[in-house]
């Protein structure tokens, strides 16, 4: 296969998934490892897609992209499923479980459906409705309202309000990117200051977050690493990642979307 050829099938996986990792591109190109790498670094000197940690992204991926929901929703679909079933094991019946705006904490709604008398406090539309449609008497669920960011999260002074006078038992927060300087960040200003009313209006912190995001920064960091007493993320995670997330996040959960099977950090 000429190099051209396989340029284009790596754009091809990143138009379709988002973002693709060394390890799937030798397998799917039948290539060395060493030359997916030279085809990565002649793609981003292009300018057609952007290099992080075992893998890359579509785009230039600047600090202040902030990809739509519908975007969002396509990408590393197996990844977030496979978090949701795991992080939603972590939800006791009789809880008020806070839940911010995001692809993978609406695929953790779906799940958390079945379980009994929850408090529901959300700034996702998307989160509020499968909790609503599910049409369950014993769950109550709280919309914060606010502005309607790109990525249909509910932000800005209503809802940082409204979740100040909120106390609940655990927040599950989605991220946009996360590393080891920055911690977990966001593009948008706005729904950085309404996550960190999140994140203070609950005792424990719970991040689910896929392999893409390590090494993915936003504009704006809204915790750090360390603040998370869990983070659910999946096993294409780096060693080097798994190595600084496990030293700083209470406890690092990786799940395998093949399977479901699940190792600690």
């Amino acid at each position: 296969m000429l190099a051209s050829q396989r340029r284009a099938q790596i754009l091809a996986e990143l138009d379709r998934r988002g973002s693709v990792r060394v390890s799937e591109l030798v397998r799917i190109l039948g290539v060395s490892d060493m030359t997916v790498r030279r085809d990565l670094d002649a793609l981003q000197a292009e300018g057609e897609l952007h290099k992080v940690h075992g893998g890359a992204t579509r785009g230039a991926d600047r600090a202040t992209d902030e990809p739509g929901y519908a975007a969002k929703s396509g990408r590393q679909q197996s990844e977030k499923e496979a978090i949701a079933t795991l992080a939603a094991t972590l939800v006791e019946p009789g809880s008020a479980v806070a839940i911010s705006a995001g692809t993978t904490t609406h695929a953790l709604a779906r799940h958390l459906v079945t379980v009994s008398g929850l408090t529901v406090v959300t700034n996702s539309v998307w989160v509020a409705d499968s909790m609503h449609d599910a049409a369950r008497p014993d769950v109550t669920v709280l919309l914060t309202g606010g502005l309607r960011t790109p990525s249909d999260a509910l932000v800005g002074p209503i809802a940082i309000n409204t979740l100040r006078s909120l106390h609940a038992d655990v927040l599950f927060i989605g991220v946009h990117g996360m590393d080891e300087g920055t911690g977990f960040t966001t593009p948008n200003l706005m729904e950085s200051e309404t996550n960190r009313a999140l994140v203070a209006c609950a005792r424990r912190l719970v991040v689910v977050a896929d392999s893409t995001k390590w090494g993915v920064l936003g504009l704006s960091s809204f915790a750090h690493l360390g603040d998370a007493d869990v983070l659910v993320s999946d096993v294409g995670l780096p060693a080097e990642a798994r190595r600084v997330l496990s030293e700083q996040v209470g406890e690092l959960l990786l799940v395998d979307p093949a399977d479901g099977a699940v190792q600690a950090g």
